[in-house]
């Protein structure tokens, strides 16, 4: 049985929803990562925290190394770098805006929110994979509270986002997803989450979700809350006994699916953000 999901809180007006109102085209660089802007909607999000398009697509086998590399080359001023991918026939149309809506949505999820005191804006500029599908900075506000609120509801299990994986047992129960069983057949006690996300092109975001699934479910291992120390009442002294150790997290074992975290009125949008679970759930 899945978590319980509420509809996320509206986000607050921001320089998003300035940029947008203005209708601005450029890049605006922030501590965690950089939007790109076309009249303004956000086509593109760079973050240091997500996987980029280039590494979901090389990890996945779609685009050689050296295609992206040649993409960037050949984008010129034109900015056409993921038509170039198209074009090369490493890539359907479909494909390329399913994955890069997806590295979108993920990287928007790290790099927000902006404060205005931490950010720059550089008017023109554009990134050279090109316009290949815009969103509009309410539907990408509206996605991220969405996600943080499902991550939020699993933050008993928020230690494990830092830590090296490891699992707990050797048996994978049938339970879990195919994207579950990938990051425990390859977590190995040295890797993060994070690291992980890279290593297998996937998005830093699921697999955020998905190890504090799995902690919840028993299936990897959560250091325990730390043990307060025994208050002294007046004129006793302590009695050196070391503290219990206190119970890590636990849960039966349960299928939990990841829900649908990008609710919007574009139908178009919604298929391709359906097609995208389905594709990333195969590869």
């Amino acid at each position: 049985m899945g978590l319980p999901i509420s509809p996320p809180p509206p986000a607050p007006a921001g320089l998003l929803d300035r940029f947008a109102a203005e209708r601005v085209t450029g890049a605006l660089s922030g501590p965690h990562g950089c939007f790109y802007f076309l009249d303004g909607a956000v086509y593109c999000i760079e973050s240091t925290a997500a996987p980029g398009l280039g590494s979901r697509l090389t990890a996945a086998g779609k685009v050689p190394p050296q295609g992206w590399e040649y993409a960037a080359e050949a984008a010129g001023e034109r900015r056409s770098g993921g038509r170039f991918l198209v074009e090369e026939g490493w890539l359907t149309q479909g494909e390329l805006e399913i994955c890069h809506l997806a590295a979108l949505l993920d990287a928007a999820f790290f790099a927000l929110p902006l404060l205005p005191g931490a950010t720059s804006f550089t008017p023109g500029t554009a990134h050279w994979l090109g316009v290949i599908r815009p969103v509009s900075t309410t539907a990408l506000q509206q996605a991220t509270a969405r996600r943080r609120a499902l991550l939020d509801r699993l933050q008993p299990w928020a230690a494990a986002d830092t830590l090296p994986v490891i699992p707990v047992g050797t048996r994978i129960p049938a339970a879990t997803t195919r994207r579950q069983r990938r990051l425990l057949d390859r977590a190995d006690g040295r890797h993060t989450p994070y690291e992980l996300a890279r290593v297998l092109g996937e998005s830093a975001f699921a697999t955020l979700l998905d190890i504090r699934l799995l902690a919840a479910a028993g299936l990897v291992q959560v250091p325990p809350p730390p043990t307060p120390l025994p208050r002294r009442r007046p004129g006793a002294c302590l009695d050196g006994a070391p503290a219990p150790a206190a119970a890590g997290h636990t849960a039966p074992v349960r299928p939990l699916p990841l829900p649908d975290v990008f609710d919007t009125a574009d139908p178009t949008i919604a298929l391709l953000v359906r097609l995208r679970t389905a594709l990333e759930e195969e590869l």
